[in-house]
């Protein structure tokens, strides 16, 4: 019997299906304390948790322990990293508590459209005051969505009997899917200039952290309102503090950086503060309990390990190859577009790489949207990526061309119901260094995808590259490298630098306009 220790307050669900399908011997104690379970039974072959801290020394505590499960959505309270070192599995259940959390942002907006809150114990006290309270509707507002991943079009579909207008946000998701859902995809300074509500469903990294700060709350409607029921991070709190009078703004909250007692930093501008509630109810509970318990029966009967987010990289390939793979992938969705709807993926794996393809597609997935975790596994990037309604195909590949272990991507995107968008990019590892070698068809560029670049094609003619850098230098940025290829066939240039620092959005759109460019963006790589 394999023993399943689960020290944290679920729902008896996930003993039950354990213990009913055989073969596992649950403990569940939600009084004991971590350490004194662990004391007793050393032998544990799986942790399943919630919030519980699960550090190197718990690890090193359970010298029989093969998989931890996290019975949720977020794991960062897991040392993942040294749980690999010891060659244990980490997995979480995404998706468990998305409707759960879609429907506390719901009651967030209601609740406070309507004053309910306020309202309650003003009636309780003997008062009446219904011109105080005059509330508004959401029939005929615009609702922007920022993140459509589970929870985000779980939210678009429940927002359909509201009579509401719903703009999205979301860097994987493809126009088809997007109108199957109900959503305009829209850039993110649109959503929140023309949103009556902005309800954020992304995740906190070093791409979102403070991503919603002065430039995006200075667009905000007068009197428009702030949904977050993601992670407190993503917010610039200090822009918010300072924004908030000046647009008149409400913000409804539901995250902290901490979920313990005492004192909240947004207390002064928060108009609804809820002690993150969003996978606080029974079916949520119940939810992930049971898919705990499914994965770990699917994990140790089918080999199935979909959700596994510390998987290892295959031995024989190169970790440079899973970088060269997500640089591509960014490199050649900002040649097509940030803002165009993406519909096709497709990619070739030259020499030695072809029979790792299949774990390739994981930093390529990643690339895309940092809510993905690039150790999860093939299955689950082709899951993730049929759910936003993009084709993925991977082709065979012509050894005779001589690319030796090079990769190239494609992606196909939707300028308009009837007309695509492409964007090719081709590099490889040379002397442990990423390269380069096409963008479009630019090819022979050899150019070290690394810091801040940015890239501009246009009408091949005299001057233009100097007066590229002219602008560029003018701003005070340096210029570090440069390839200025020329397409004879096309009459088309390509300007691609190597910047010391970022290129201002406003500068490149300058540029552009002055160059006439056909292709213009700027990337860190």
């Amino acid at each position: 019997m394999k023993k399943v220790l689960i020290p944290t307050k679920l729902d008896p669900m996930a003993r039950t299906v354990l213990e009913e399908h055989g073969g596992y011997h649950v403990v569940q104690d939600e009084e004991k304390s971590l350490d004194e379970l662990i004391e007793a039974h050393s032998d544990t072959y799986v942790l399943i948790v919630r919030s519980e801290r699960i550090t190197k020394e718990v690890i090193d505590s359970l010298p029989s322990l093969k998989v931890i499960i996290r019975a949720g959505a977020g794991y960062n309270t897991i040392d993942t990293k040294y749980a690999r070192q010891k060659g244990i599995d980490v997995m979480n259940t995404p998706g468990a508590n998305a409707n759960a959390v879609v429907e506390l942002a719901i009651a967030m907006m209601l609740a406070d459209a309507r004053h309910v809150i306020k309202a309650d114990p003003s009636v309780r006290s003997g008062q009446w005051e219904k011109k105080k309270f005059m509330g508004r509707e959401l029939a005929g507002k615009t609702i922007g969505v920022m993140g459509l991943g589970a929870i985000g079009k779980l939210l678009v579909r429940r927002l359909r009997g509201f009579d509401v207008r719903v703009l999205g946000y979301d860097p994987v998701l493809g126009g088809d899917r997007a109108r199957d859902l109900g959503v305009e995809l829209v850039e993110i300074p649109t959503l929140f200039e023309q949103s009556d509500y902005v309800s954020l469903h992304i995740p906190e990294n070093d791409q979102t952290r403070n991503m919603i700060d002065a430039s995006l709350l200075g667009l905000m409607k007068v009197g428009a309102t702030l949904i977050n029921t993601s992670r407190s991070g993503v917010i610039n709190e200090e822009d918010l503090r300072r924004i908030k009078p000046e647009r008149k703004l409400r913000f409804l909250n539901d995250v902290y950086p901490k979920d313990e007692a005492g004192p909240k930093s947004v207390a002064d501008i928060a108009d609804v503060m809820l002690p993150h509630l969003g996978a606080s109810t029974r079916e949520a509970n119940v939810n992930a309990a049971r898919r705990a318990a499914e994965q770990l029966i699917e994990y140790d009967e089918k080999g199935i390990s979909s959700y596994v987010v510390n998987r290892d990289i295959p031995a024989g390939l190169d970790e440079a190859f899973g970088e060269l793979s997500n640089t591509l992938a960014r490199l050649c969705r900002h040649a097509l577009g940030r803002e165009v709807p993406l519909k096709l993926i497709e990619t070739s794996f030259y020499g030695s790489l072809k029979p790792y393809s299949k774990w390739l597609i994981l930093p390529i997935t990643a690339a895309l949207n940092k809510d993905f975790d690039r150790t999860m596994d093939y299955a689950a990037a082709l899951l993730y990526l049929k759910e936003m309604g993009v084709e993925y195909i991977d082709r065979e590949t012509d050894e005779s061309k001589g690319y030796n272990n090079s990769i190239t991507i494609d992606m196909t995107g939707h300028v308009s119901r009837d007309e695509f968008r492409h964007a090719s990019v081709r590099g490889t590892v040379a002397e442990g260094n990423l390269m380069i070698s096409r963008i479009n068809d630019f090819d022979k560029l050899y150019f070290e995808p690394k810091g801040h670049c940015v890239v501009f094609t246009y009408r091949d003619r005299p001057g233009v590259l100097g007066r590229i850098a002219a602008s560029i230098a003018g701003e005070g940025i340096n210029i570090d490298d440069v390839r200025n290829p020329h397409n004879t066939k096309a009459d088309q240039s390509l300007a691609l630098l190597k910047v010391n620092k970022a290129v201002p959005r406003d500068l490149v759109d300058r540029i552009a306009q002055d160059i006439e460019a056909h292709l213009a963006f700027h990337v860190e790589l």
